[in-house]
């Protein structure tokens, strides 16, 4: 352990976030934190219903249907409704097909994909109001970030997905808010969801990877409505010998998981996508996009280029020769083939089969060199070299949390007018943006899920 050795941990970890998550009232959530974590829920309405179209989505749908089930929430992009579980795996992987989704750093992952869907589905079901459904996301949100500064660095490094596997807590807090669980029942959701935990990093570039965020959805439903019930599960699952940070990491760091977040909450600090690929990406992609642009660096022109990334960003997005376009979402070296060509990296229609085998993409993939270093995960620092010898290189890092709130929140609204426009209509697109800004004001959560009920994607 890099911190101390777990036979030697006496704070009772899963208590104080049990607690914590049981605790948390609308009342204690600054008016910021609440901005942002509005704009999670408009972002996840926006990728959720950009991914409902994917086939890896439809393909979920059409197993729920056939299964069937009582109709309690909706199945985004089927134009029907399924059992809850149903709804936290379709929506869950729905919201995470595209990778355009949010990330969390103290989480190590993505941190509403699937607490999103888990609270969207049980709010939809039992008709609570918005106040609440608000206080359970933030509820979730925090409990996910904290297990994951828990267990990080080394169990994403040992090979685990955090969305899935830590997200599963995150749920399972959600869930737990919502169902009023106190202190102790939520231990043991916290308990159940561990034991349920579970997604690798070597499914990336697959249907497997968003389907992480679905289980973890339904994982933490499961473990919420479990332990409302009175089922049994060890109260301290997260510091226990055997339990999940014993068997999934190296690290405990009980203080990084236990204090207060320098801005109050974990969500304040959320960082939004406004590329549609890997988040580990999106550094190198800023810096080529405006070293073409301000050089006016003609790719033609372009001998070779230097990329210094995260060593981590090897194995996590560094495909050398993708052959389809999902697999290009986590390329370093087509991504940046597409800032440096041109080509628009937020539009999800860029990551094709046929732009991943695009003559001019290859070549100029093939021009760039990708090594690892040891700084900051989402430090990039780019080298452009042109064939008469002229140098462009600069750094830049996208992992770093807003300051202006309001501007954060009108890039959030362009994005999913983008997205959601052509799918529902600019009449129902605005009406959803509008509810979802007025979200802690709403009687009835599960109106927002109405705008979309009989719609069908593709």
């Amino acid at each position: 352990m890099s911190s101390p050795a777990l036979a030697e941990v006496t704070t009772p970890v899963t208590e104080i976030l049990a607690q914590g998550a049981a605790d948390l009232r609308f009342e204690d959530i600054d008016a910021d934190s609440l901005a942002v974590a509005k704009q999670c829920l408009i972002d996840w309405f926006a990728v959720t219903l950009a991914g409902a179209g994917e086939p890896l989505t439809a393909i979920l749908a059409a197993e729920a249907m056939e299964e069937g089930g009582a109709p309690r929430a909706t199945l985004i992009g089927s134009g029907t409704k399924g059992t809850l579980a149903q709804a936290c795996l379709v929506n869950g992987s729905g919201s995470h097909a595209l990778d355009y989704d949010d990330v969390a750093r103290a989480m190590g992952g993505h941190p509403t994909a699937q607490v999103g869907a888990a609270v969207l589905a049980v709010a939809e079901d039992l008709g609570v109001s918005g106040r609440d459904l608000i206080t359970a996301f933030v509820a979730g949100y925090e409990a996910e970030c904290r297990v994951g500064s828990l267990v990080s660095p080394s169990h994403y490094a040992k090979g685990f997905h955090a969305t899935a596997t830590v997200g599963s807590f995150g749920a399972a807090a959600a869930v737990g808010r919502l169902l009023e669980l106190d202190g102790e029942a939520m231990a043991r959701a916290f308990g159940i969801a561990a034991t349920q935990a579970a997604g690798l990093k070597s499914q990336f570039g697959t249907m497997c990877k968003p389907l992480h965020a679905g289980k973890a959805a339904g994982n933490g439903l499961l473990a919420a409505r479990l332990a409302k019930r009175g089922f049994t599960s060890r109260p301290d699952m997260l510091e226990v010998s055997q339990g999940f940070a014993d068997s999934q990491s190296d690290d405990f760091n009980v203080d990084r998981a236990t204090e207060m977040p320098k801005r109050g909450f974990h969500v304040r600090e959320n960082l939004f996508k406004f590329h549609a690929a890997c988040y580990m990406t999106h550094s190198t992609i800023e810096i080529l996009r405006d070293l073409r642009d301000e050089a006016q660096i003609d790719p033609d022109q372009i001998d070779h280029v230097d990329l210094s990334v995260f060593s981590g960003s090897l194995a996590v997005c560094n495909i050398q020769e993708p052959d389809t376009g999902l697999e290009v979402k986590f390329s370093l070296r087509h991504t940046a083939a597409f800032a440096l060509a041109g080509q628009d990296t937020a539009n999800i229609e860029s990551y094709s089969d046929v732009n991943a085998q695009a003559p001019n993409l290859v070549a100029l993939r093939r021009k760039v060199n990708v090594v690892g270093d040891g700084g900051p995960a989402s430090l990039s620092t780019a080298k452009i070299t042109l064939h008469d010898g002229q140098t462009f290189e600069r750094s830049f890092d996208v992992g770093v949390p807003a300051e202006d709130v309001a501007a954060q929140g009108l890039k959030i609204d362009g994005k999913f007018r983008s997205l959601v426009v052509p799918l529902l209509g600019e009449a129902k697109a605005e009406a959803l943006l509008a509810d979802l800004h007025d979200l802690e004001n709403l009687d009835n959560a599960g109106r927002l899920l109405s705008h979309m009920a009989d719609w069908q994607a593709g």
